[in-house]
């Protein structure tokens, strides 16, 4: 019987029989090691711990990367209105002294 073994439950408990693990290529680079070396099986151990304990701290820098992204779209959707309102403030100025113009033009 040839059974191959996993992660959690290993075919032997013998680090230096392990096969090593591989760089995963679904992974977006550098959100964990970039220097990933297989020298053997302590190794990949090693850095396959080292790689699961970084995953929470790339989700969160992704995390903290879109918030930021986010309320730079909410400051600029801001500074847009504001912008707006001034300009119909300014339309209505110009247009009270053009009537007033007129006005002082007519008598």
């Amino acid at each position: 019987m040839n059974i191959r073994g996993t992660i959690d439950r290993p075919l032997t408990h013998d680090p230096k029989k392990q096969a090593p693990m591989k760089p995963s290529t679904s992974e977006p680079a550098g959100s964990a090691i970039s220097d990933f070396a297989t020298t053997g099986a302590t190794d990949s151990r090693q850095n396959r711990t080292r790689e699961m304990q970084l995953i929470p701290e790339a989700l969160a820098r992704a995390h903290m990367h879109e918030r930021l992204h986010q309320a730079e779209r909410e400051r600029q959707a801001v500074r847009l209105a504001a912008a707006r309102r001034m300009q119909r403030r300014a339309e209505r100025a110009s247009m009270r002294a053009r009537r007033a113009l007129a006005m002082a033009v007519m008598q």
